[in-house]
């Protein structure tokens, strides 16, 4: 699967592109359908503190799923993210089985 990270109006460090791969790939021992993953992380600004937004859209054959989520790093914003995607590639592979 080709990950494509995109970090709007900051510059992502390499630790942090490695992470967001890392857990991403976790997606493929669920579904070998996955044809390419684009990342969007974002700053949110809402009062005292900036939000980390990590958005995820996954192509799969015939449809697109995505996810999204907040959190106070990007890292933990990835995990929701991932853990969503999680159930909607199960919930997608269901729907073939039959």
């Amino acid at each position: 699967m080709k990950v494509t990270t995109e970090a709007i109006q900051f510059k992502a460090d390499a630790k942090l592109l490695d992470f967001i791969e890392e857990k991403l790939s976790k997606l493929e021992k669920l579904s070998d359908q996955i044809i390419n993953a684009k990342v969007k992380l974002r700053l949110e600004n809402s009062g005292q503190v900036r939000d980390k937004l990590v958005e995820v859209s996954l192509n799969v054959p015939g449809d697109q799923l995505f996810a999204k989520a907040t959190s106070k790093t990007f890292e933990a914003a990835t995990d929701d993210v991932v853990k969503a995607l999680s159930k909607q590639i199960k919930k997608f592979k269901s729907k073939f089985a039959h």
